[in-house]
């Protein structure tokens, strides 16, 4: 075998792939509901944390100890990491939309999905693959339950529910996956 089948085997991408694909049928399903009510972002938001929290196991690998020891680059394979899975995310649901169910432009899903992938990785970074699904659960739970911002750090709270023009929202998440990223592309998985 090649070493990208043997990463990719190591870090799950097969089984998180088929959970987003499942996510996303599932969105897709609900999207064609007749009494959804048109422009709310809280459904793609939701596929696209689904998505980045589908990714977040195969942050860790399956030893940790031997991922230091290796004699290759990791911040390079690290970083590629997190991107691809984050583009493979924006990049199923805007398939969805192709089909008439028009939930999100291209500009929001291309932001709130490389802010989650920077919150999973930086998730992983602080409490390894296992658990960096809890930063983006936590903060979307927090933005679905919260009331609408009306503040600067209201705003930067409910980043992921902001319309895509938004400054706030597009710095918040691009500090998000560069900040995200970095962290985990350097320090690697927590043990």
């Amino acid at each position: 075998m090649r070493w990208l089948t043997l990463y990719a085997r190591s870090r799950q991408v097969p089984a998180s792939l088929a959970a987003v694909v499942i996510g996303v049928a599932a969105v897709w399903a609900l999207a064609r509901d007749e009494s959804a009510e048109p422009g709310d972002p809280r459904l793609p938001v939701l596929i696209l944390a689904t998505g980045a929290m589908a990714f977040s196991p195969g942050l860790g690998g399956q030893d940790v100890a031997l991922d230091r020891t290796a004699a290759i680059r990791w911040i390079p394979r690290r970083t590629a990491h997190v991107l691809l899975a984050g583009a493979v995310v924006a990049t199923a649901l805007l398939t969805v939309q192709t089909t008439g169910a028009s939930m999100a432009t291209a500009a929001f899903v291309v932001r709130d999905s490389a802010g989650l992938m920077g919150l999973v990785a930086l998730g992983a970074a602080l409490a390894g693959g296992q658990y960096a699904w809890t930063l983006p659960f936590g903060w979307l739970s927090f933005s679905f339950l919260a009331p609408p911002p009306t503040s600067g750090p209201m705003e930067v709270a409910m980043w992921m529910l902001l319309p895509s023009g938004t400054a706030t929202g597009t710095w918040t998440a691009l500090v998000l996956m560069v900040g995200g990223s970095a962290a985990y592309a350097v320090a690697g998985p927590r043990r």
